[in-house]
């Protein structure tokens, strides 16, 4: 997509923050004046920028994904094992100029796509960025890494702009996403958007499509076959499923009698099975104790202060 095209996109979006329906809470507010639900003003913050070797395997590739966390988050897990950008604000304030470079420079480091986690509240900064990015040779594919708690309508300005959508069904009923996220609606919504990123790229061929990730609760809090049996009869069984069993009690959970432990060898083997019978391919874990290899920038605003990617060896 052409820049000309990107910023437009994102100028129609950025006008809806005086009244903001960018996420589907849909609060309302101003936020050139005061933070939404999500934690965010008109101002952008990310926790992080780094080349993941974490990812599914053909995001990984030999170069790393390049994924940029956002501070922030429509969503309120009570789990959330990344708790202190999701919602305590953690974070560094850049400028969409200073994304832009961000983007380019994991390019330049190497990064097989750019991966964007939970951009939901940033969507029109993101548009911006890229627009610049691409005046500069920005050419990676984008990764819209997301929980699927997003609206149909501002996914429609993704259009043509997201190659892959990697993609969480977290609960399939509301009651669970109330209970355990702060969210009164989730499956009624990710259903809609889920559909909606499907009709934009297909399903993943090694390139360019959706990709659905299922992180399995020990508990059954939810009902994850129910979960497996929408991606086969409502989207296809051609879009892989990603089958995690990486969930570990932490914050709220602990204080859960269903969450505080750990998922059991059962309890995952339980979702394979009926994935294998649904006829769906992708990906599970095998071990999730193996540590996850990353190379990191030390900090952003080092990064941009001295406009270079400084990496180091890691773990996210």
């Amino acid at each position: 997509m052409n820049p000309h095209e990107l910023f437009s996109r994102s100028e129609r979006l950025f006008s809806r923050l005086q009244r903001c329906d960018i996420c589907p809470r849909k609060c309302g507010v101003n936020r050139f004046e005061v933070r939404g639900v999500c934690g965010a003003d008109h101002r952008l913050f990310i926790s992080n920028a780094i080349l993941h070797f974490g990812e599914e395997p053909p995001l990984v590739g030999s170069g790393g994904s390049g994924t940029v966390f956002f501070t922030g988050c429509p969503m309120k897990c009570s789990y959330c094992q990344n708790m202190g950008f999701s919602q305590r604000g953690v974070g560094v304030e850049i400028s969409v100029d200073e994304l832009s470079f961000i983007f380019l420079e994991l390019q330049r480091a190497g990064a097989e796509n750019l991966n964007l986690v939970t951009a939901t509240h940033y969507v029109p900064h993101v548009l911006k960025a890229l627009a610049m990015a691409k005046s500069e040779g920005f050419e990676i594919p984008v990764v819209y890494n997301t929980s699927s708690y997003e609206s149909p309508k501002v996914l429609e300005y993704l259009e043509g702009v997201a190659d892959v959508y990697l993609a969480d069904i977290r609960y399939t009923d509301n009651e669970s996403g109330l209970k355990y996220s702060r969210v009164p609606d989730y499956w009624d919504v990710a259903q809609r958007a889920l559909k909606e990123m499907f009709r934009q790229v297909g399903a993943f061929d090694g390139e360019k499509g959706l990709i659905v990730r299922i992180l399995v609760f020990p508990g059954r809090i939810t009902d994850h076959k129910k979960a497996l049996d929408f991606v086969a009869e409502e989207l296809s069984r051609d879009v892989p499923v990603s089958i995690m069993r990486q969930f570990m009690a932490v914050f709220g959970a602990r204080n859960d009698e269903r969450l505080s432990r750990k998922l059991t060898d059962e309890e995952y083997e339980e979702i394979l099975e009926h994935a294998e019978d649904l006829g769906l391919g992708g990906w599970y874990q095998l071990d999730v104790r193996q540590r996850v290899r990353t190379r990191a920038v030390d900090t952003i605003r080092e990064l941009l202060d001295s406009k270079r990617f400084i990496i180091r060896e890691g773990v996210d």
